[in-house]
Formats: C-alpha cells, structure tokens, sequence
C-alpha cells in the first residue's frame, strides 16, 4: 500500500492549524503542522513532503519570503498559499513567483480537496522534478554534453529570442521543463512570469476553469473570482505540461485563446486580453492521439510550430556521468553529506543500465545511493536490486565478481529484448520506423532481434 503524502502546514494561528490538520488528515493524509516559516525550513530538510500550506502574514518570515526560500531548496514543490480576502492581489503575486495555487479563507472544504488533491497528484507526477538545471553549459545552465544535447542548445539559441509556440516532445522524466524553462530565461520575457501547469494532475472537469479563471459563484466552491493561469502568465510564458492530456472540449477553447490571445472566464461576460507566450510538452505520440479521435489536428499544428524532441537518457549516454555527478551534489547538500566518489564498478553499472526513468529515475538512484554510501564513496554494496540485477537470484552467487557481470548483462539484455519488443508493437511490426526511434540502423535491430527472438515482431 502507497503510503499517505505527507502536507506541512504553515501558519501562526493554533485554531487555524488544528482545523486544517483535521480537514486533511480526514482525507487521508499525512499531516505535520508548525507556527512559523523558520521551523518549517528545519522540516523540509529532514522529511519527505508533498506538499506545503502556508499562511501569507506571519510574524518574523512571512509566506511570501518562505516561498523563496522552498524555491531555491526545491523549485519543484507545490506551495500553496493561504490568504484571507483582503491579500488576494498578494496571494497572485505568490503565483507569479512561483507558488502553486492559493486558498482564501474561511476554506470551502471541496476547493481546500481539489487544490490539495491537485497539489499532491502534480508532485507525484514530477516525481520531485528531475530537473538538471545548472551544469556544464553556461548559455541554458543544462547538464549534458552528449551531441543531442548540443543540437537541442542550439534550437534554443534559435526559438528563445522569437514568440513563435514550442512543442518539447520525450519521455517522463527527460527533462521538458527545463528545457521550457531555458527557452523563458533566455528571452525577452525573462522578468515576467513563467507560469507551469501540469495537465494531467487536473480532474477533467476543472481543466477549463485552471486556464481560463472562474467567476464567483460560476459553480460549487467558487467562493470567489479567481484568474486563470492565462491571466497570471500576461507578457510572460505559459507551460503547459501533458498538454495531450487536455480534454478535447477545452481544446476548442484553447485554439480559440491562442489564434485571439483572448478569452472569457468561466461563468464571466467580460472579455480578458492576454499577451502569452506558450511552451507545451508531452510524453504522447500527439499524432496518434490524433489518430485515435483523442486530439484536435488543428490545434497540434498550432502548438508544432517549433518542435523539440528530447531523446530519452539511455540514447544519450555520453551524459549520464555528468548528471550522475551533478545529482551527487545536490544529495549531499540535501541530505549533509560528503559522499564525492563513485566506484568504478558503479560507474559502470551507471552506463549499462537503461534508466527506463530517465534523469528523473538517475536523480532519486543518486540520492539513496548517498543514503546507503557507510563513507565517501559510493560502492556497489549502495545499489538496489534493480541496477544489480539481485533479485533474478545473484545474492546467492556471493561476491563473485564474475557472477556479478553475469547476472549484470542478463539483466542488461533482457530489459534491452523488453525494449525492443515494445518499440516494434508502438510501429506495428514496421522495423525501419522502430530503427530510426531506438536510434539503430536497420540491421542493426535486425540483428539484435535474431538474438532475442523477435522475428516474428517484425514486418
């Protein structure tokens, strides 16, 4: 069973703690409360949390200055910002900068659900960002040197100068925000807000309502009116990540928004103009989606305008040891300590496992690794099972090196026949089209598949 995600309140008034810890623990959470910004920093440094709620006025560190410093520890955590009526400008200019979503008080129980629900879906869903931002690169502070990466610095030099919409295409876990991310902070909109959504940690029915904004009372738990994240991306950039996740009768509405740069707020009259730059990224084949009655043909040429299609880390592995590396620093600042060594046994381990995960999967591989790490180097002992290949039985060969190995390319070669049996059924059995996507020549994968029997796969 999952365990329950941990939500941190923050806020200086006991009566209001004791009610928020109550409401969320009703619902099945994991709650931890504090009076202040500073107690809540000492907890985010030693426990694993979701999500944090925080009060915008307190004494001493007020909400305001907390989310800053939740950013610059951990840009990907959803902040949520609680306000009484009177600071709502404020609790927007929080979005702005960075928080997740805001609640005014007295809550409206359905919306504190929606929004902490939300919340806790997006962080499960950005598996705490694996983002590589800052490295080797100075120009888009991207770790990665392999000749992909250079090709995709380069389509950023060209696109970020330009208004023109991007599509960032690849798996879970490659790196699409922050490839959005360097697209804003290399462009003239720079200073102005870079706002993300996650399309796919919002329930169907509320997907319209996020973007657009809702006017008080246009439906159960509008208490009041609230911007969209089109609004609150004016004259900045607006990410709209899983955007294939989209349910197709907003679609509509977001063609309309792009050729018009205006809208209406659900349940509002008025018309709202918008000057939005928009990014978006998926982990779906958009034109099978397109295919399948799932998505709209003309929205997708709208949103393909400059595609960047980032390939997954297995194809790329001239830059797993710089993440490797990178990761291994961000651990041990987080966790306090000096592990700086990886063995070599490790490394080589590193670059023959196929992190179907991607950096996302490399960056939580390094920080357990530093957990398990008895000093300041990283050795084969701190692995799991699955970069080991143990559980397919190797505990019993002892320490043999050789045994090892064995167990190791056994390992290797079956996720690889995995691999390679998925790709040739997403091509229906095509092997040319399945080449060109694992990034083999023809009988290349022609002669990997004689090997693992997978003949009978092909065209």
């Amino acid at each position: 069973m999952a365990k329950p995600a941990k939500i941190l309140v923050v806020e200086d008034e006991l009566n209001m703690r004791v009610v928020l810890e109550a409401m969320l623990k009703k619902e099945g959470y994991e709650v931890l409360t504090v009076p202040n910004g500073y107690e809540a920093l000492a907890i985010l440094k030693e426990r694993d949390i979701s999500v944090v709620a925080t009060d915008l006025k307190m004494p001493g560190m007020n909400g305001m200055e907390l989310l800053q410093k939740i950013m610059q520890y951990d840009s990907a955590m959803p902040v949520i910002i609680l306000t009484a009526y009177g600071t709502v400008a404020s609790a927007v200019d929080a979005l702005k900068n960075g928080a997740f979503d805001y609640l005014t008080k007295p809550f409206d129980q359905d919306e504190l659900k929606s929004v902490i629900m939300k919340a806790v879906k997006t962080r499960q869903l950005e598996g705490g960002e694996g983002s590589t931002a800052r490295g080797n690169d100075d120009r888009y502070r991207i770790v990665g040197k392999s000749k992909s990466m250079m090709e995709i610095h380069d389509l950023i030099r060209k696109v970020s100068p330009t208004e023109t919409t991007v599509l960032i295409t690849g798996e879970t876990g490659t790196g699409k925000e922050l490839i959005a991310r360097a697209i804003h902070n290399s462009s003239p909109r720079k200073k102005q807000p870079f706002i993300k959504i996650n399309c796919a940690a919002i329930a169907e029915n509320l997907v319209e309502s996020e973007l657009f904004g809702y006017e008080k009372g246009a439906f159960t738990g509008a208490v009041t009116t609230k911007p969209g994240r089109f609004e609150l991306a004016h004259n900045g950039t607006l990410f709209l990540d899983e955007v294939g996740e989209i349910p197709r009768e907003v679609q509509a509405k977001l063609l309309q928004v792009m050729q018009d740069q205006s809208f209406e707020r659900v349940g509002g009259l008025k018309t709202i103009s918008v000057n939005v730059r928009l990014i978006t990224a998926t982990n779906k084949n958009l034109p099978q989606e397109i295919k399948d009655k799932n998505f709209r043909e003309d929205l997708y040429y709208r949103l393909n305008v400059f595609p960047i299609h980032i390939p997954p880390l297995r194809e790329r592995t001239d830059d797993i040891i710089p993440l490797a590396e990178y990761f291994l620093e961000k651990a041990n600042a987080k966790l306090g300590k000096s592990v700086n060594e990886l063995s070599q046994e490790v490394l080589d381990y590193l670059l023959t496992y196929p992190w179907p995960g991607n950096a996302r999967e490399l960056k939580h591989f390094m920080e357990r690794a530093v957990l398990m790490a008895d000093g300041q180097m990283i050795t084969s002992n701190a692995l799991p099972p699955e970069i080991t290949g143990m559980e397919h039985g190797l505990q019993s060969a002892g320490t043999d090196r050789e045994a090892v190995q064995e167990g190791l390319k056994n390992r290797i070669d079956e996720m690889e026949k995995q691999i390679i049996a998925t790709c040739l059924e997403e091509c229906e059995g095509n092997v040319t089209k399945a080449a060109q996507k694992l990034g083999l020549s023809r009988k290349g994968l022609q002669l990997k598949m004689i090997k693992h029997n997978l003949r009978k796969r092909g065209e």
